[in-house]
């Protein structure tokens, strides 16, 4: 059954209440023979006449006042409701889904969502960890946090974190036993407790850089994760040496927990980014948390 086009109907109110057709017209915005033609149709389509016209004035009719008094407070709750739709745009609600690694996860989105969500109750953060380059549009995403090196160029980026340093560790129990290197490929003989992340394939490689010198290294160990926690605390039992995001590891150096080497290898690189695919596309929800993840700061 095909739907009714109820703009007759919203006209008649108009003309009823105003009891003219000129001031109905002018309210509207359209013309005052185009507005009787309308009229003129819908009592057609009734098959009743709806108004009494005579050249001083326009009266609804028993039937126009019966339509009156039904119809008229139904427009005045359609008014109202789609009003109170327009706040959905001034307090954005919803929910954004995040795919991140578990370094950025724990690092950047928790520590800023604690800040965010309780000024926000209406939006809902979803973060899914996964350390592959996952296709956020494929797999349903709204946003996904990449190093600003790995965000393809068609994406909107928006820069969330300083740049960025890694740090090659380990306990000092684990020194006592076996000498700090003191050059990149001195940690071949060291146990090295490594990383295998599905983007790779094998083993992440440790990238270290010292005066335009690079260095990929994959070292040995008895350990491999896919866990920046399970990684730090083998390294802080003694079990090896780690290569670790900076500022994961810097309160465990200087506690003493653990022991920083080849720091001069280690050089600063573009941090994390949040990306998604278009401003035209993205939802109030994200755009506000993307701008209050935005970093500000050198």
């Amino acid at each position: 059954m095909p739907l009714e086009n109820f703009n007759d109907l919203a006209a008649f109110a108009i003309v009823a209440r105003e009891r003219s057709f000129t001031r109905a017209a002018a309210k509207i915005g359209v013309s005052q023979s185009a507005l009787s033609q309308t009229i003129k149709g819908l009592e057609e389509r009734l098959g009743l006449r709806l108004l009494t016209r005579t050249t001083r004035s326009v009266a609804p009719t028993e039937a126009g006042e019966r339509l009156l008094r039904t119809v008229a407070p139904r427009f005045e709750e359609i008014k109202t409701e789609i009003a109170a739709l327009s706040t959905l745009r001034e307090k954005p609600a919803g929910t954004v889904r995040i795919t991140a690694g578990e370094h950025p996860a724990v690092s950047v989105l928790q520590p800023a969502l604690r800040r965010f969500l309780p000024d926000y109750p209406d939006i809902n953060v979803e973060i899914i960890v996964d350390y592959g380059l996952t296709d956020i549009v494929a797999e349903g995403f709204d946003a996904g946090v990449r190093l600003g090196e790995q965000v393809a160029k068609d994406m909107v980026a928006v820069r969330i974190g300083p740049q960025m340093r890694m740090a090659v560790v380990g306990s000092p129990s684990y020194f006592e036993r076996h000498p700090p290197p003191r050059t990149p490929q001195e940690l071949t003989a060291h146990n090295c407790i490594n990383t295998r992340l599905p983007t790779y394939g094998g083993l992440f490689p440790w990238g270290l850089e010292k005066n335009g010198r690079e260095v990929k290294l994959r070292g040995d160990g008895q350990l491999v994760f896919n866990s920046l926690s399970l990684r730090l605390h083998s390294a802080l039992d003694g079990l090896g040496v780690a290569y670790m995001p900076e500022d994961h590891v810097l309160p465990h150096v200087s506690a003493g927990r653990l022991v920083r080497v080849l720091e001069d290898w280690c050089p600063r690189f573009p941090g994390y980014h949040l990306y998604y695919p278009s401003r035209r596309h993205s939802s109030p929800a994200l755009a506000l948390v993307a701008e209050f993840l935005r970093y500000r700061g050198g």
